[in-house]
This record gives structure tokens, sequence and C-alpha cells, in this order.
């Protein structure tokens, strides 16, 4: 038997979404990233006594809203705890968490792979609660930094069951809520910056076995392809240290993305040794009916659901809608094109091939593109008219970078628009017959494949504005007046 089918691979992920809110969880103070180190502070940041956290109203309603695009049931009653922590980036002792009563639970999320088509995730819980600040290591060789910037920073943690197989479903499921949580609007998914991360539970059993086996926490995973390549080396690890008669240990460890593998932390904590109990100085979260319902209005049409509208409305592969629907900027500028009038498939295609292609080359994103909707929409609809060939539609869309001009006025400009009309044609049909006697008798005797040489030296004439389905037509015509 391989090591492969002998063992099965048990992940379970813990999600940190940092929320796009103006101030902090529990702080009025600006929680804006790249501020000089600890200026975005207050005496609750610092930990000083008789400060008092007042919870920002965004952290609870950004939970509800992620609760309820992931099916979790919602806690109408639930109360913030503290989480003891004894480290120098959270210098008051402890971290106001949620623990025994989050404020969603029990919900599930879908997620589909090539090794294992579509699977259900549960997720066992949502909860809020405040970041740690950042202890800085690399820059004195000495002593280790604290930029309290991110203290109090609004969290939203949202921990899965183990139910991820294989470090491919992790990667997916990561994805996944990357996608939802910009889709709704709560963060902005910059995994970079740190504003989403994760933590990886990681073990492996005998196959059959119904018991977990004992796990270990990578922790503060912040790429996708981290989040694969270290979740795939600590099962390859753990099989190592099974086969050759050891023991799990269960302990914490950071993934090595430069030697590109996972070395100690330190022993892994349990619930207990945080000592939780219900914070004392903020009252319980009641979420209301009218609340709910304010919330749920607010969902914009999810991933999932745009995708199936996209194919079923409008005609498109499952692959143009993919990758339309999947950062909802991209979508929302779809939407913006038909809007204006294009047709569904040659805006699909533009953004998806163009348009992707540009932002790749210089930079910026879809939301900050150059080129608005109503213009872009009269282009497409100029190459639907067949007035522009699709190269000079490229032409086109580059000239559009630099200018405020439509497109008709720039395809005017740069001589780009295709010329059909008989009158204009015609003489240079008759002079390329006239020139190339040999081939037209060739043609006349059999060898009709010669229309596409008649057609490329009219194209050559008139500078590529000939319409070539016109020339080809008044070719194939005037042809036969040499029979």
């Amino acid at each position: 038997m391989s090591v492969d089918t002998q063992f099965e691979t048990v992940i379970g992920l813990e999600v940190h979404a940092q929320l796009l809110s103006e101030s902090k969880a529990f702080a009025p103070v600006s929680n804006r990233f790249g501020s000089a180190p600890n200026t975005n502070v207050t005496p609750l940041c610092l930990g000083h006594p008789g400060t008092l956290p007042v919870p920002n109203e965004n952290l609870i309603r950004y939970a509800v809203k992620l609760g309820l695009a992931t099916h979790c049931k919602i806690a109408r009653k639930s109360i913030f705890a503290r989480k003891n922590y004894f480290y120098p980036d959270m210098p008051k002792g402890y971290q106001i968490s949620q623990f025994e009563t989050p404020i969603c639970y029990e919900g599930y999320m879908d997620i589909e792979t090539e090794e294992r088509g579509e699977r259900r995730i549960g997720i066992t819980r949502i909860h809020m609660e405040e970041d740690a600040g950042k202890s800085i290591h690399d820059q004195d060789p000495h002593n280790s930094l604290i930029d309290l910037n991110r203290a109090g920073t609004p969290l939203l943690e949202i921990v899965s069951e183990p139910d991820l197989r294989s470090p491919e479903e992790a990667g997916a499921y990561m994805r996944k809520i990357w996608q939802m949580v910009r889709y709704l609007g709560v963060c902005d998914g910059n995994m970079e910056e740190g504003s989403l991360r994760c933590d990886a539970n990681v073990s492996i059993r005998p196959v059959g076995q119904k018991e977990f086996g004992t796990r270990t926490e990578i922790k503060n995973l912040n790429s996708f392809r981290n989040v694969e390549r270290a979740i795939a080396y600590e099962v390859e690890r753990q099989k190592e240290v099974l086969l050759s008669g050891g023991s799990i240990i269960q302990q914490t460890i950071l993934w090595d993305p430069v030697e590109m593998k996972t070395r100690q932390m330190r022993s892994k904590e349990e619930a207990h040794d945080y000592r939780y109990f219900p914070e004392p100085d903020i009252p319980p979260v009641i979420v209301t009916d009218e609340m709910m319902e304010e919330i749920r209005l607010e969902i914009p049409e999810l991933p999932e659901e745009r995708k199936k509208r996209y194919v079923e409305s409008f005609s498109l592969s499952m692959d143009d809608a993919e990758m339309l629907t999947e950062d909802r900027p991209f979508s929302e500028f779809f939407e913006a094109l038909l809007e204006q009038g294009a047709r569904a498939k040659p805006a699909a295609n533009l953004i998806n091939t163009e348009i992707r292609r540009i932002l790749n080359e210089r930079g910026g994103t879809i939301a900050g593109f150059p080129v608005d909707a109503k213009r872009l929409a009269g282009l497409i609809q100029l190459r639907e008219k067949d007035a522009i060939s699709s190269s000079a539609m490229q032409q086109i869309l580059e000239a559009m970078l630099d200018s405020e001009k439509d497109a008709e006025a720039l395809a005017g400009e740069l001589n780009l628009m295709q010329v059909s009309d008989s009158g204009s044609l015609e003489p240079m049909v008759e002079q390329v017959l006239a020139e190339n006697q040999d081939e037209v008798k060739r043609y006349l005797q059999g060898k009709v494949g010669l229309i596409g040489f008649f057609v490329g030296q009219i194209m050559k004439k008139s500078k590529g504005q000939a319409h070539p389905a016109k020339v080809k037509e008044l070719v194939e015509k005037k042809i036969q007046d040499y029979a």
C-alpha cells in the first residue's frame, strides 16, 4: 500500500479577516494601514487602567452580513469574552474576542476542485475579535520592536469544520472566503498587508480510522500558495514521522516560504490556557429582527448566483462567467457595459481578454480603468456593426486609454473605419484582377482557394480599411467578367 493511500489528511482553517472599518474594534482611533508606527493608538490600545471599550457597530453588522452569506445561524444574543494573551504586542494582557457564544455558527461554504469535485465545507463559527499589535524582529540586532497600530483592529475569525482533505481543497476554500469578503465589502482581502490570513490545523490518520490524529497548527499563512505549500509540506512531514515509528507532537509552527519548510514556534495552547471569561465592560450583543432584515437587504447577488445567471440569461460559457464573477468589480464593470447597450458575449470577451491584458501590463484595477463603460460600449457596438475590424478595435482601445474621445471619433482620426460601399471598392477590385491575369485564369479553372490571394491584395491597396467580406463578394462577382 502506498503512503498516499495509507493516510487521510484532515485540515481545518481559521481565517482572520480585517474589516473595512475607519476605526478600531473598541476604540475611536484610525484603523488605516501604513501609518507611522505607534501613531494610531489610544490609551485603550496601550492598556492604560480605567479605559473602557465601546464596540464598533460595523464589527457587529459585518459579522452578521458574512454569517448570512455563508448560511450561518445568527445568535440573537452573544457576549464578548476576554482571552488572556501574555505577549508584548497586546499591552493590556488580554484580547477581546468571543468564546462560548459566537455571533454566527453552523454555516457552510461549497468549494470545487478537480481532484474531488464539489464539496460542502462546514463553518463551525464566525466570531468577532480585535487583532494584536505587531512584533518586529528583523530591524534591530539586539531588540524586538513593537508597533501597536494594529492592536485593536476589528477582525472576524471564520473557523471551518475539519472537513478539508487536501492542500488543494484548503486553497480552494481560502479563495472562496477571499471572494466572499470582497463581494460583501467587509474586507479588502489584501493578503500581502495581512488583511486576510489564516491558521491551518493539520493532522493525518490511517484511512478508515474515525478518530482524528494529533494536529499541528500552522500560523499566519498570508497567500493562497503558502496555504497549499505549507499544508503539503506538513502532511509529508507527519507521514515521515509516523512511518519511522515516531509520534506527532501537538505544537504551533511557522511556515518559512524561503526555506520551504515549517519550524516550531511554541507548544500548542488549548482553550483553558487562555482562561476565557466574559468581558465585564461590554454588554451582550443583541441582534434584532429589524437589524437582520436591514443587513439581509445589503447583501449583493453573490458569485455563485451571478455566475449561474450569466450562463443561463446571457449564454456565456462557464469559463467566461467564472472569470467575470471571480471579483466583484469586474462583474460590476460587465453589468455597466450591458446597461450602456453592449451585448453580453462581446462585452465579456473584451473584459476577459483585452482589458485584463492592459491591466496586467499597466497595473491598476478595473475600478480605475481609464475608459468608462459608455465609451467602451460604443467601441463594442462599432465592431458589432462591422464598421471596424478586430485588429482596429484593439488599436482604438489603446488610443482610448490616453484620450477622452469616443471610439467612432478615434476610428475616423486613425483611418480605421472599414470601407464597405461598392463605389469605393470596385475600382480596387478591378485593378487587382487586371494586374493578376494568370491567377484569374487559375481561379476560373477551379483553384477557388485563390480568392484569399485577391482579397489580400485588395486589403493592402486599401491599407486595411476595406471590409473583407464585402471585398470577397465583389471579387467573386467581378471575376466572372473574365470567364
